[in-house]
């Protein structure tokens, strides 16, 4: 009788062939290899505990559990706990001054794992994002707030604000200040903001909108009510290379309000001017037109103020009146000469004869050919005294 062979388990129960009996048995060898855990991340999943693992710079949420004098404990749900301590504390010590215990918040990983076990944090990020906010509300509000002077230059003043560098224009210094921002170095005091670019990292505050505050007030409820178009009578108190400005006086009686508006260079004189010191000088008396209301600012317009020359050229300059006028400019295709301030014209290259020397500061004898006075032009014709060069 032959021998009856050995018929494994897995055949007996589900009848199959010892061949298929063997693959079914390696199937379950490999399932069973499969789920069991390779690592210590597996073997904490396979119990529900969630996988810790930060790295330096990594930003993590957490839960503030303790506020002590040299630091704060933070849960951030790992086997440690977040700590932020030393100089981590010390740059963000006015921002601690703010949080309590049970806020959420969120930092940056410094050192992954202490000798302790602990995961050293920061919060600078947390503290930048909270000032940004901070600024935002109080720029939207101009509510003013506290800052620390820091140094002084020409154009005007830095200063600490919420651990972050802010900048005062010198025009945004109160009278009192301004005549000596240095004592300010060190000093805290309250400022505005009056606009902020978080891309770039640029704030810029007011002092005097905070020492100057009801004043200010006055002067724009007087430039809301000023008349665009009026003439007044000012006095220079500044002057610029881009301009002059002008302080004129609003109102009447006890209740004038002190204005200062500025005068572009471009609005000086009819004439073509270089330099703001060549036309006045600080402290002259001018009269000056409203030509412009933007954003609480006025914009004034000294040659406006007076009678534009142009409005009669038509009159006084007939076609073929000669006159005698300064040379101005000497340029490739001809000669500016100057008729009479705020009036210029033309000498062609086409109508100089060769070998005629023309020289900037000259006087010289021409005469009208034609005027545009929409545009501002005057076409003029040279008198000569002498034949040209080559002349039969």
């Amino acid at each position: 009788m032959a021998k009856q062979k050995k018929v494994s388990k897995v055949a007996r129960v589900y009848k199959l062939s010892p061949r298929k009996a063997q693959a079914q048995r390696g199937k379950q060898d490999r399932n069973k290899k499969t789920s069991e855990p390779s690592s210590m991340d597996e073997l904490l999943s396979l119990y529900g505990v969630p996988k810790f693992s930060f790295s330096v710079g990594d930003m993590i949420k957490g839960k503030i559990i303790r506020i002590e004098p040299q630091r704060v404990v933070i849960d951030i749900g790992g086997k440690s706990e977040g700590l932020v301590a030393e100089k981590a504390f010390k740059e963000a010590e006015e921002f601690v001054k703010t949080l309590k215990i049970g806020d959420e918040i969120e930092a940056r990983v410094l050192v992954t794992e202490t000798r302790d076990g602990n995961t050293i944090l920061s919060l600078r990020h947390a503290r930048e994002e909270a000032s940004w906010k901070r600024i935002q509300e109080i720029e939207e509000k101009q509510t003013p707030i506290l800052v620390e002077g820091k140094g002084v230059t020409s154009s005007g003043m830095t200063v600490d604000i919420e651990g972050m560098t802010g900048f005062i224009p010198a025009s945004q210094l109160g009278k009192e200040v301004s005549e000596n921002p240095q004592k300010l170095i060190g000093q805290r005091f309250e400022a505005v903001v009056i606009d902020f670019d978080r891309a770039v990292k640029k704030i810029i505050l007011s002092e005097k909108e905070v020492s100057e505050k009801e004043e200010l007030a006055r002067s724009r409820e007087a430039i809301k009510n000023i008349k665009e178009g009026a003439v007044y009578e000012g006095e220079v108190t500044t002057i610029f290379d881009f301009g002059v400005f002008v302080k004129i006086e609003w109102g009447s009686g006890k209740t004038k309000i002190p204005l200062e508006g500025l005068v572009h260079i471009s609005e000086l004189s009819w004439e073509k001017v270089s330099s703001p010191d060549d036309v006045v000088s600080q402290g002259d008396k001018v009269k000056v037109k409203i030509v412009a209301k933007r954003n609480g600012k006025l914009a004034f317009s000294i040659k406006q103020a007076l009678e534009d020359p142009w409005e009669k050229v038509e009159k006084k300059y007939k076609k073929d009146k000669r006159v005698r006028a300064d040379i101005t400019r000497v340029t490739d295709f001809g000669v500016f000469v100057q008729l009479e301030p705020g009036i210029e014209g033309l000498i062609h290259i086409t109508k100089i004869p060769p070998g005629k020397k023309l020289v900037k500061g000259d006087k010289v004898d021409v005469y009208v050919e034609d005027i545009d006075k929409e545009n501002r032009k005057i076409a003029l014709g040279l008198v000569l005294t002498e034949k040209p060069v080559g002349y039969k």
